[in-house]
């Protein structure tokens, strides 16, 4: 069996059934929606396909419901584990890569202060889920920090739209 040409996404999945082994497409889908998601995004539908490539790859195994839908379980094999282990080993120096659509108006000369009351409002509300979301006990240090980075870049934007209203 080749090695696949593995992607954010196939490490997206091989992280997620390593937290919730075994699930199924949707139930990644929907632990992505209020983990990973908040910080990387792809399409619902990249979870469903790239299930069944790393399956083919011999990198998940799959079982299967016997009667009534007949959903798809997902495992991670012990070469799944390795390529999840390797890719964790491995520093990276690319730095964030966001697509902000209020930056991109003020880039190009939207009025501020309209903007940054309504992205104070959604900033606002975000850090809120955030710092409620962190409270929850017995967190994994992964989650953990990841809640701390995005609470502290969520306090950095109210910062930031806070100073343009002043």
């Amino acid at each position: 069996m080749s090695s696949p040409q593995l992607t954010e996404t196939s490490y997206i999945v091989l992280g997620l059934l390593d937290l919730n082994e075994p699930a199924t497409p949707y139930d990644l889908k929907q632990f992505a929606q209020v983990s990973v998601f908040n910080f990387w995004s792809i399409p619902h539908t990249q979870i469903y396909t790239e299930c069944a490539r790393l399956a083919e790859a011999g990198l998940l195994d799959e079982s299967r419901e016997e009667s009534g839908r007949r959903r798809r379980f997902y495992k991670l094999t012990a070469r799944g584990r390795e390529a999840l282990e390797k890719w964790r080993a491995e520093p990276t120096d690319q730095t964030f890569q966001g697509r902000d659509l209020a930056a991109l108006k003020l880039f190009f000369g939207t009025e501020p202060t309209a903007l940054a009351k309504a992205q104070l409002a959604v900033h606002r509300q975000r850090l809120s889920e955030l710092e409620a979301s962190a409270t929850y006990p017995a967190l994994p240090d992964g989650i953990r920090l990841t809640l701390e980075l995005g609470i502290n870049q969520e306090r950095a934007l109210v910062r930031f739209w806070s100073r343009l209203l002043s």
